[in-house]
């Protein structure tokens, strides 16, 4: 997922007491403070690519197919060669000539989000085919995934890898662990219909095994209970407002799912997150996410107040976060039917496009050189979540992994 990972991570640091990992980490962390940071040849952004680099260069990628663009080769030669020998990624390898090995934090989301990323551009059967192949092998007993193999399943990851899966042509419903299936894992973390988070998904159960709402997770969950993938689907409008109804099937609780963000949408236009002391400021990263899910759910109409407010206020936080914020900014666009080098007047893919190496295909003015510093900095809220994903990084990888024997069919 993009700028709502970086609120994902501090969530999990809220929760790591209960053994719990985290849905992802930060589109751009930050750089050393001490010296800038070397950025490989053929990566788009311009910020330390340690907790984010194979996630930020799959939403480039797919977003750039999304529009019509072709990438660089080199761009694309970057995200393959992240990929170790068992067909899994890791958020970032510095060296990618040196084998993986045990001390390699490999993770769920990384590998789904390349899956995307290279499905969608075609010709990379071979490493799209060994990345599910790992997904399926580290498949929790529940159907789920957490962020790291061995770790409980959350919304989030499991949601993400159902995308993964649809996007290399398997079922989702199929692919079970124990008789379950990732769309029976997301049903049990959907809220019933009732009280002010009716429809909601939560991130995990907290310590006690309550479910608490949360916008990050009730839209990436959306996503995954219709079985898309990161940048949504096509859906005919519903014709009527999203409504909550007893969760029986994975359809229904997107519905409500759906529901559940139109709330916030319709009445100020934005969702709202909070730094630790600091008052609550629109998130435009679970915005967009938002906006996808509910027009994947067939109610684009009750995005348009947040639509209207990504068009105001997107740009202005792409160019502040990275070129994640301004892949998502694509796929949102798209998803509700819009022009997404025409955007407020503003013409996003040539503004991805300038983060990184040039597209071999694409508008006559795109840069062929990567924007400035400035251009694809992190904010300070980012900045504070990449020092949390290391604390995170430092916990999780005392957790065990799980390889499981692959199990596709039933």
């Amino acid at each position: 997922m993009n700028v709502r990972r970086a609120a994902a991570v501090l969530a999990a640091a809220a929760v790591l007491g209960a053994g719990t990992a985290p849905a992802a980490f930060a589109d751009d962390a930050t750089p050393s403070p001490s010296a800038p940071p070397e950025i490989p040849a053929g990566l788009h952004g311009a910020t330390d690519p340690t907790y984010d680099g194979v996630w930020r260069q799959s939403l480039t990628l797919l977003a750039q197919d999304t529009a019509g663009v072709t990438p660089s080769d080199r761009a694309v030669g970057w995200l393959t060669g992240q990929q170790c020998a068992d067909g899994s990624f890791a958020a970032f390898r510095p060296d990618p000539s040196a084998a993986c090995d045990s001390k390699t934090m490999v993770d769920s989301n990384s590998t789904a989000a390349a899956v995307q990323a290279l499905a969608a551009l075609g010709g990379h059967d071979a490493a799209v085919g060994k990345a599910v192949d790992w997904l399926v092998s580290v498949q929790n007993e529940d159907g789920g995934w957490g962020y790291n193999p061995g770790t409980p399943s959350d919304a989030n990851s499991t949601s993400v890898v159902i995308g993964a899966l649809v996007a290399a042509g398997e079922e989702p419903a199929e692919t079970v662990k124990d008789g379950k299936s990732p769309l029976d894992a997301l049903l049990t973390f959907a809220l019933p219909c009732k009280g002010k988070d009716a429809g909601a998904f939560a991130y995990q159960p907290d310590r006690s095994g309550k479910l608490l709402a949360n916008a990050d997770a009730t839209a990436a969950a959306v996503l995954g209970s219709l079985g898309s993938g990161l940048g949504g689907r096509k859906a005919e409008p519903a014709g009527a407002a999203a409504q909550c109804a007893e969760a029986r099937t994975p359809e229904q609780a997107a519905e409500n799912g759906a529901a559940y963000l139109a709330g916030p949408l319709t009445e100020d236009g934005h969702l709202t997150s909070a730094m630790p002391g600091a008052d609550p400021q629109p998130d435009l990263g679970n915005t967009a996410d938002a906006v996808v899910a509910l027009a994947s759910a067939g109610h684009a109409d009750q995005a348009e107040k947040a639509v209207a407010h990504l068009r105001d206020n997107g740009v202005a936080w792409a160019k502040q976060t990275g070129p994640a914020a301004y892949a998502q900014l694509i796929l949102t666009v798209r998803a509700v039917g819009a022009d997404p080098r025409d955007f407020g007047g503003q013409d996003l893919v040539e503004q991805l496009n300038a983060t990184g190496p040039a597209p071999k295909a694409g508008k006559p003015a795109d840069a062929e050189e990567q924007g400035t510093s400035e251009d694809r900095g992190v904010s300070p809220a980012v900045w504070w979540a990449g020092g949390a994903a290391l604390v995170v990084i430092a916990a999780v990888a005392a957790l065990p992994a799980v390889r499981a024997s692959r199990k596709r069919r039933p």
